[in-house]
């Protein structure tokens, strides 16, 4: 029931259903029509250590109401633009989650990403664990080819481990053997990895360029971006742990040392003019971890402008 002193509703960011930004809910993925489409991957059964990020869609959801008022985009006073104005998105709910069974799941998610594509419209998975970034590459099988940014504080370049080779540790070792994968820029990497000597060696002569915190800092953004191929597709993935604890940690695996959110912002704002942003994953909040609700905000945030400098670009 709208007041009787304004037109329409006000939707305050904690009424109604909280779908991503407030954007419409399409549950037919036959009939995805949008520049964006967000995609829940709720799957967390590749974790080493600590569950609960198959949480994390629910929880960056809701934490996007907050900058989700209703009125046309997001006006940024420093860049002059009010993005996402005229950017289409809808949410398309969860791929469906078989417990305990890995390979099911993943298909599940990589049928969603697949029926993105057809349509069009950009992907955003909302993870998850890192694993699940193993079906969204898989779904680029018949595209142009890509090349991955992924922000991290951890290699995921296991090749397999006591017979595991889908788990949170494998992702980008996966990913590096796809043909339609060109190389990688795999940033924030640091401290003691779940990735040993070999994975290191491995990434590299498989086309890693490998930059940790302290590097990215004594190159800057700019000097960063430099080092990326100009002109390529790229996919992002990002894992909330390549953030400092400080500001997320709500995370399964967190590390100490990670980026803040401006460096960030910095560098994806570069990234969006020096090519094109052709998928996106953010994974590994699980919320249960951090009751003030920050990590799932920074995740929010964060994905709402990229997304909106990728379409302004």
């Amino acid at each position: 029931m709208s007041h009787g002193y304004d037109s329409g509703r006000l939707n305050l960011p904690f009424v109604g259903i909280p779908t991503f930004a407030k954007s419409p809910y399409e549950p037919d993925w036959s009939r995805i029509d949008a520049d964006v489409a967000i995609l829940g991957a709720p799957f967390d059964f590749g974790t080493q250590w600590r569950a609960g990020a198959r949480f994390g869609p629910r929880g960056i959801r809701e934490a996007s109401t907050l900058f989700s008022f209703g009125h046309a985009g997001a006006y940024d006073h420093e860049d002059g633009v009010t993005y996402l104005a005229d950017t289409r998105i809808v949410d398309l709910g969860d791929a469906d989650i078989i417990h305990t069974d890995t390979l099911a799941s993943h298909a599940c998610i990589e049928a969603g990403v697949r029926a993105i594509l057809a349509a069009g419209a950009m992907p955003v998975v909302l993870g998850g664990d890192h694993s699940v970034n193993i079906p969204c590459i898989a779904a680029f099988s018949d595209q142009a080819p890509i090349h991955i940014v992924q922000i991290d504080a951890h290699l995921d370049f296991v090749d397999e481990r006591h017979g595991v080779r889908f788990g949170h540790g494998n992702p980008m070792r996966r990913a590096a053997e796809r043909s339609w994968v060109t190389g990688m820029s795999q940033i924030g990497i640091r401290n003691v990895s779940s990735t040993a000597k070999e994975g290191y060696d491995d990434a590299r002569r498989m086309g890693s360029d490998i930059v940790s915190v302290r590097q990215f800092r004594a190159l800057g953004a700019g000097a960063m971006l430099e080092r990326i191929p100009a002109g390529a597709r790229y996919y992002v993935s990002i894992d909330i742990d390549g953030f400092d604890p400080s500001i997320a940690p709500g995370t399964g695996t967190p590390s100490h040392g990670g980026f803040l959110y401006y460096e960030i912002l910095e560098f994806l704002d570069g990234l969006t003019r020096r090519g094109n942003i052709v998928g996106i994953d953010l994974v590994e909040v699980a919320p249960d971890y951090d009751h003030s609700g920050s990590t799932a905000i920074l995740a929010a945030q964060l994905l709402l402008n990229l997304i909106g400098r990728a379409f302004a670009s």
